[in-house]
């Protein structure tokens, strides 16, 4: 029985899709399904998604949550941060781009001990509505930060023989069609985008 641990803010989560329950869900569904109906591998998936969390949140959780979770069968990790460390609130920036590639690498490490399977998953592109102005929530978000903060993810992955799951690229030129009200999250339509593109990825270990 292989373990998919899920590590995220509120887009792993699923916030806003009250019709799916988000990406990860969908995705947890379908290897429940495949389980049951084609006697396909047991996979459980746990979406470890926490609304707001930032790099800094992770590194205090993932060596606990993972060693929680180990599966003497395999385990698989994926780590979704970036949209809330690159906000910028009250004229400070959450995490800044140094300490995010020093923490997403850390967070690597931490989950070496327990997976050859690590995937960096992209920080999504935010609505032109809302890039460079102060949210309801106070913070700041701009494209140049996403693109500066996706790069780091990609350079880890690259570096450490990991997999990027580029998000960014599908949504990019849809964006303003699926995106949610606010600018960030998806909506119903983003978050199963998002799932067609993970189920391949989970299929591979069925």
């Amino acid at each position: 029985m292989i373990y998919g641990l899920f590590f995220g803010d509120s887009i792993t989560y699923g916030e806003y899709d009250g019709v799916f329950g988000g990406w990860v869900d969908i995705v947890k569904r379908y290897a429940l399904q495949k389980y049951s109906d084609e006697n396909k591998n047991e996979m459980i998936l746990f979406n470890l998604g926490i609304g707001g969390e930032t790099t800094e949140g992770l590194l205090k959780r993932i060596p606990h949550e993972i060693k929680a979770r180990n599966s003497s069968d395999g385990n698989i990790v994926f780590i979704a941060y970036g949209a809330n460390d690159l906000a910028v609130k009250d004229g400070q920036q959450m995490v800044s781009s140094k300490q995010f590639r020093a923490n997403i690498e850390t967070a690597v490490q931490d989950a070496k001990i327990y997976s050859k399977d690590i995937y960096l998953i992209s920080i999504l592109p935010i609505s032109e509505n809302i890039d460079s102005k102060i949210s309801a929530t106070g913070k700041i978000r701009t494209s140049e930060d996403v693109l500066l903060y996706n790069q780091i993810l990609k350079d880890i992955a690259a570096e450490n023989s990991l997999n990027y799951v580029d998000f960014h690229s599908a949504f990019r030129d849809q964006k303003e069609i699926l995106l949610s009200k606010d600018g960030v999250h998806p909506n119903e339509n983003g978050y199963k985008m998002m799932a067609e593109i993970a189920i391949p990825i989970i299929e591979k270990y069925l």
